[in-house]
Order: structure tokens, then C-alpha cells, then sequence
């Protein structure tokens, strides 16, 4: 068949459209002529009065005409798929030309068998035209509803991908602006924190207050740089979160010991930006601020099974009976939650003698 080659053709009709793969029509359209072809010359081996080739011309021309009828009705798809979630009016608007169509396809079929039964100086006998007429009439009908729920089945399931991946796009682009609205909350957040932190300094050591602008202005450089990018390998987001502790740790130097476990191996794998700056900020607000006691705060990362699991805890503190989630932890799980969908977690709770945040991140799945 002689089907428009675009590789990946697509016609648009009033905003619709779909893909169409001629090849699946083309093989399925062959294997059926071929079969129709099969079993007519099979049942003229029954009959010694019938030559080998007539059965072939029989369903032969047959095919022929009807194969450009498919062709015509491919070409016009375009116009009726409009009609795709209306069956009905679909089937409805090619049916209406079905009586000019039999009675077309009923004189060019019977004008090639006559015309080669001539040419080999025979003559095609057949019933009385009106016994053509009802016959052929009601196999056009059986085979034109056949074809046309195949048509309709390709060109519906079409749709269908089009469709779906409008709503996988819809859905990303929802997603992206709701990843991008938490950051933009997160990040003036915790500058908001540390600005407070350098304040509370200014006017009892002004080197340590130097120091620590510096250090907050490659936190600030950090920052930025993370709205170009949801995701960020683990190791640099624990250079930034490195220079947050630094920041807070000044502010109490002497109230506060800091600790880093993490596996070397998992250092490369993507986490969300500023995943865990929330996480430890919890940790000095909660843990630290609160007692005149030391406070160790302890930073993990290594990997489980499938997973990744990174750990804030911190001694000194014990949860509430009733917690209430504040704006850093809300924030946290939802990005999650948009990201990995349910294959992502935060958990928070009692252990030891203070309080552990625990994130677990799936391993080897794509990121939403």
C-alpha cells in the first residue's frame, strides 16, 4: 500500500490528531488479501472447470479496488477525527458514502474480470446483476464495518498516546512549578536564618562576623546556582551543607559538636538541592538553641539495599507528644513526594537521647 511516508505522520483536524503507523495497517491489510486468496484457490482445486488463476483474479481484483478505497479513507482521516470520542458520528461519516461506494466498487471489479477474461478469449459468467447487486452489497458491508473498526482502533489508540502524553507533560510542568515554588520558599528561609546568625555577631566580634559574610556569600553563590537544577549530586550537597554548619556553628562554638559519616560510593548520586539544609537547621533550633549543654549532631549518608539513606540527628531533645510539622519538614516531603512519588520518605522521631531525621531515596529509578 501507498501510504503517506512520513515517518511519524500525524494529521490535525480542528486541534486533533493522531499518530498512524502504516506499516500495522499495510502487513495486516496484505495478510488478509492473502489469506482471501488462499482460500479461494484452495476451494478451486475442487472444481476441475475452474483454472488456477481465475480465484487469484477473483479476490485479486477484488482487493485492488478495495485497496483504494482504504487508501482514500486514510488519506481523509483527517477530517473526521474530530469524531474519535463520538464512534457513532465517526462510523456515520464514512458510511454515508457506502451506496456510492458499492455501487462503484461492484462496476470497476466486474469491468477487470471481463476485461481479462476477453483478453484470454473467455467470458466471466456470473448471476443476474441484481443477485450482484444484494450479494455484493451485503459482503461490502460486513468487510467495510471490519476495516473501519481496524481504522478506528489505530487511529483511536492514536489519540489515546497523544493524549496521555499531553497529561505526562501537563503533569511535569506542574510538578516543575511546584518544585520551583518550594525552593523559593526554602531559600530565602534558611538566608533569612543565617543573616540572623551573622547579626547576633556584629556587635561582639566583628572578625568572626567578617568571617562568616564570607562564608555566607558562597552559600548565597550555592544558592543561586541551584535554581538552575532540581537535583545535585549528594557530595555537593554536603559542601553546602557544610557551610551552613559553619555559619551556625560560630554563632555556638562552644555548644555544639558537628559529625560527617558518609560512604565515598554514594557521594555521586543525585539528591534534590537543598534537601537537607532544612534537616539540620531543625537540629540547632531544637537541639542546640533550646539547652547551654553540648549538643553532637551527627550527618550520615550511606547507602541500603536500594536506597540511600542520609541521617540528621542530634542529642539534647526529645520530640513533642503531639509534633507539628514546621515549614522546613513540609517542605521536604512534598518535594519527595513530587520527585520519587512513594518511593521516597522522611521520617522523624525519638532516638537515643535526642531526635533523628531519616531520608530514604530510591536507588536506580527515574526521577519524575
Amino acid at each position: 500500500m501507498n501510504v503517506p511516508s512520513r515517518h511519524s505522520h500525524e494529521i490535525s483536524h480542528g486541534g486533533y490528531g493522531a499518530p498512524f503507523a502504516p506499516i500495522t495497517l499495510a502487513v495486516s491489510w496484505t495478510a488478509f488479501w492473502l489469506l482471501m486468496i488462499c482460500i479461494a484457490f484452495q476451494e478451486s482445486l475442487r472444481n476441475p472447470h475452474v483454472q488456477w488463476w481465475e480465484p487469484i483474479l477473483w479476490e485479486g481484483s477484488s482487493g485492488l479496488v478495495l485497496t483504494g478505497w482504504l487508501l482514500l479513507a486514510v488519506r481523509i482521516r483527517g477530517r473526521y477525527a474530530s469524531y474519535l470520542d463520538k464512534p457513532l458520528a465517526w462510523f456515520g461519516a464514512y458510511l454515508r458514502w457506502l451506496p456510492l461506494a458499492i455501487l462503484l466498487w461492484i462496476a470497476a471489479v466486474y469491468a477487470i474480470r471481463h476485461g481479462v477474461y476477453a483478453a484470454v478469449g473467455r467470458t466471466y459468467d456470473h448471476p443476474g446483476w441484481g443477485y450482484i447487486v444484494v450479494y455484493e452489497s451485503f459482503k461490502l458491508v460486513i468487510f467495510t464495518g471490519l476495516w473501519l473498526g481496524v481504522l478506528f482502533g489505530i487511529d483511536s489508540h492514536g489519540q489515546w498516546q497523544i493524549q496521555r502524553q499531553r497529561l505526562l507533560q501537563t503533569q511535569r510542568a506542574l510538578a516543575e512549578a511546584q518544585l520551583a515554588q518550594l525552593q523559593g520558599q526554602l531559600r530565602p528561609h534558611f538566608l533569612f536564618n543565617a543573616l540572623n546568625t551573622v547579626s547576633a555577631l556584629m556587635h561582639t566580634d566583628v572578625e568572626r562576623a567578617d568571617r562568616l559574610v564570607a562564608t555566607l556569600g558562597d552559600l548565597l553563590r550555592i544558592s543561586l546556582r541551584s535554581t538552575d537544577n532540581e537535583m545535585t549530586p549528594l557530595g555537593e550537597e554536603l559542601r553546602t551543607l557544610e557551610l551552613y554548619a559553619t555559619v551556625m556553628s560560630e554563632r555556638f562554638r562552644d555548644r555544639v559538636t558537628l559529625s560527617w559519616q558518609t560512604e565515598p560510593a554514594v557521594l555521586d548520586i543525585p539528591v534534590p538541592a537543598l534537601l537537607l539544609q532544612p534537616l539540620l537547621e531543625n537540629a540547632f533550633k531544637h537541639g542546640v538553641e533550646r539547652t547551654v549543654a553540648r549538643v553532637c549532631i551527627d550527618v550520615c549518608a550511606s547507602r541500603r539495599d536500594h536506597s540511600l539513606e542520609i541521617v540528621v540527628s542530634n542529642s539534647g531533645s526529645r520530640l513533642a507528644d503531639e509534633p507539628h510539622a514546621g515549614l522546613g519538614f513540609r517542605n521536604c516531603r512534598e518535594r519527595l513526594g513530587i520527585i520519587y512519588g512513594d518511593l521516597a520518605w522522611l521520617h522523624v522521631q525519638n532516638e537515643g537521647d535526642g531526635v533523628a531525621a531519616r531520608v530514604s531515596l530510591p536507588l536506580g529509578e527515574a526521577v519524575r
